[in-house]
């Protein structure tokens, strides 16, 4: 059992590599341009060795406009062999559980297992608006219950009856269990796919639940250091409490990460008039201000709003530099918040030089901060 008090760097596994497809792209870019280079990002992971791609779902932002991640990735499943899928995430609130069981068990099928459930409750405001789920306290409850009743479905024939305070459906009738009518589909896993979950604030009761219920959180790339740290903290806690033994490979941390030749030509790129860390940051900043949420964004919590740059930003969020420089950073960054498994790379627009800059940052981390990182993390198991 790991003690939350105990060692943050504790007993460290070796450190994987995903892609986390949440890039805020220019909304005059067409979808279908977003969407031929998100499949360019995946296949390009895949030969390079990336261990996981994750997709993320919203219905109403030409910024991040994929509303079905499973039948983007299922358009990729013939073209890989080795990349574990990811939805990051479902947003339960947004749709029906029984459509959500069927299509999460064929895709299950499809990929061969190949297959990370990631589940949430959104972070789009106008999906809110979309599906009536602006109340921060009912889509929690939703997610819950939603993800109760997938379970169920999974687990069991028909009849199906469900009787929930958000849903109410069932397979009372209609079944003939000759002819095979009645039958939600299962899952290739008994059970299902392993389920993770989004986690961004501190003290945050999701990552609780997630050690209730076996469930691996996803560290948002938008947290501060700090929060990020609360999160394996809270993690290790909640494991002990409910008889599970918190485990580092359970966990996954989204970060935006850039790797040049040197120091000097990653911080040319990174603070770039076009750069697309710019674009991102400029953008999420004017959301998050007008949405009174700034504190989410800031370097430090005592940070006055009239303070905040978003160059100050980028220099809190992004880790950039030569591959050395991007080693030491991601063992010093994974020192201070606990030993998470897989690193989950951000994505962001590859618009003109972004997408070179782009391409040479994944080669680099694969092939030169990598074997830096587990070196240092073969050192520490070691002592």
């Amino acid at each position: 059992m790991i003690d939350a008090d105990q060692s943050r760097t504790g007993p460290l596994n070796t450190m994987r590599l995903g892609l986390f497809m949440m890039p805020l792209h220019p909304p005059t870019r067409s979808l279908g341009a977003f969407m031929a280079e998100t499949a360019e990002k995946v296949l390009l992971a895949e030969r390079l060795g990336f261990d996981e791609a994750w997709v993320g779902e919203h219905f109403s932002a030409t910024t991040e406009p994929i509303p079905s991640p499973l039948m983007f990735m299922a358009s990729l499943i013939p073209r890989t062999s080795r990349i574990i899928f990811g939805t990051g995430v479902i947003n339960l609130p947004n749709r029906h559980p029984a459509v959500i069981a069927a299509e999460v068990a064929q895709f299950d099928h499809m990929s061969g297992g190949r297959f990370l459930f990631g589940i949430g409750t959104g972070s789009l405001p106008s999906d809110y608006e979309l599906f009536d789920v602006a109340d921060v306290g009912k889509r929690n409850r939703m997610l819950i219950e939603s993800m109760d009743m997938i379970a169920r479905i999974w687990a069991q024939d028909p009849p199906y009856e469900f009787e929930g305070a958000f849903w109410s459906f069932g397979i009372r009738k209609a079944i003939n269990r000759e002819l095979g009518i009645g039958f939600m589909p299962k899952p290739l896993r008994p059970g299902g796919p392993p389920v993770c979950v989004a986690v961004s604030s501190p003290n945050s009761a999701t990552v609780r639940i997630a050690a209730q219920r076996g469930w691996g959180p996803i560290s948002s790339a938008l947290a501060p250091q700090a929060v990020v740290a609360s999160h394996w903290d809270d993690y290790a806690r909640a494991c002990a409490a409910a008889g599970r033994v918190a485990k580092g490979a359970d966990w996954r941390v989204a970060s935006y990460v850039l790797v040049a030749g040197s120091d000097a030509e990653a911080r040319a790129r990174v603070y770039a008039p076009d750069s697309s860390f710019r674009y991102t940051f400029g953008y999420l900043y004017e959301v998050l201000k007008r949405a009174g949420r700034l504190a989410n964004l800031k370097p430090h919590p005592a940070m006055r709003d009239e303070d905040m740059t978003v160059d100050a930003i980028i220099e809190s969020r992004v880790l950039y530099g030569a591959p050395d420089t991007v080693a030491g950073k991601l063992n010093a960054f994974r020192d201070r918040v606990g030993p998470f498994g897989t690193l989950l790379v951000t994505g962001v627009d590859w618009s003109g030089a972004n997408g070179g800059w782009g391409r040479e940052s994944m080669q680099r981390l694969t092939e030169e901060v990598l074997p830096a990182v587990r070196r240092h993390t073969a050192a520490q198991a070691a002592e």
